[in-house]
């Protein structure tokens, strides 16, 4: 008698367990899709990251890019104090005082006007280093550059996925010009 008791407790332990996984499958779904039915659509979750790929409005591949903003009327009035605000958001990775270390990406004292791949001891990624003598950091390059650090050059190591209002570029390599001892001319 007592193993009919013991197997009735084996397969009440087997049917609770299986009522508690299906209770939290539903509610973790009820959870994530703010609703259990199938049937509604779903909302988008999460948010979105500043510069980073956003969808079409039909859901589908990303929105085509815009075409490159000429930056030189936005340099004339770029203000050099919310370059350096806008800056707080690279210091994660780079330094720019002069003489300082490199972080995860290079150190950017004397970047504006410098040739591609500038800092000697940082070691860059091939598609960068490749543009060493080809190219230098003009006011142009770098507000292309940084508006999708990826698109500009393909295969470099930067993460980052870019600034995406050209006033907040324009104000940005203002403030990095003044990380040289000779600064470049800003246009009038």
């Amino acid at each position: 008698m007592s193993g009919g008791i013991e197997i009735n407790k084996i397969a009440g332990a087997v049917f609770l367990a299986g009522i508690i996984a299906m209770v939290a499958g539903l509610t973790a779904e009820g959870l994530y899709t703010g609703s259990i039915s199938e049937k509604e659509e779903a909302t988008k979750r999460g948010y979105t990251i500043e510069g980073a790929a956003t969808e079409s409005a039909e859901g589908g591949a990303p929105a085509a890019a815009a075409a490159p903003v000429d930056i030189m009327p936005l340099m004339a009035k770029a203000d050099v104090k919310a370059g350096e605000a806008i800056s707080k958001k690279c210091t994660s990775c780079h330094t720019f005082d002069k003489g300082g270390k490199n972080g995860v990406g290079p150190n950017q004292w004397n970047l504006v006007g410098n040739h591609f791949a500038h800092n000697d001891t940082y070691s860059y990624s091939s598609a960068v280093s490749d543009l060493k003598d080809k190219k230098k950091w003009g006011f142009q390059e770098l507000s292309d550059f940084l508006s999708g650090p990826k698109k500009y050059i393909p295969g470099n190591k930067m993460s980052f996925a870019g600034v995406s209002k050209p006033e907040d570029r324009a104000n940005l390599i203002a403030y990095l010009n003044t990380l040289t001892d000779k600064p470049l001319p800003l246009p009038k």
